[in-house]
């Protein structure tokens, strides 16, 4: 099937474009296209289209893109509206983490609710939290850490 497209041209960041009639397999980087139909430049918005060639290309039953449609509208060369080529919304889909998240917070209440007086596990110890007694009884036992005080050689019995 052909197409009739844009194939770029021109400097890097100094785009122009041929409007080219190709097979719709072929990439159009390639150069292999069946005739130059016309050129378009973004820069200046020049346009200049082959009228006839076009019309021809399109009788044989070439199709334009949607860009090439777009501006073939705009020049009055084919009748009718344009076409929306920018890519289609996708809507938001619910996530399935926010559902669990809501009901492990339900969850959460029900337990504040009943008064629950269990203490809460640490989840990286995996141990009890102490309370600030058992830390005091800790130090003066001698149970502390070098960085709390007491040295190596203090906690060696001889």
């Amino acid at each position: 099937m052909l197409k009739i497209r844009l194939q770029r041209i021109g400097r890097k960041n100094d785009p122009s474009y041929r409007v080219v009639v190709a097979e719709h397999a072929r990439g159009p980087k390639s150069g292999n296209f069946v005739e130059r139909v016309g050129v378009y430049n973004p820069n200046t918005k020049e346009r200049a289209f082959n009228k006839e060639r076009i019309l021809y290309w399109m009788s044989v039953g070439a199709k334009a893109s949607g860009t090439v449609h777009n501006m073939l509208v705009s020049e009055g060369i084919v009748a009718g509206e344009k076409v929306n080529v920018l890519p289609k919304k996708t809507p938001i889909a619910k996530e399935k983490g926010a559902d669990e998240s809501a009901a492990v917070n339900v969850m959460e209440e029900d337990q504040k609710e009943d008064g629950a007086a269990e203490p809460l596990m640490d989840e990286e110890t995996k141990e009890e939290p102490q309370s600030s007694a058992a830390v005091d009884e800790a130090k003066e036992n001698g149970g502390g850490s070098a960085a709390e005080g007491a040295s190596d050689e203090e906690r060696k019995e001889p």
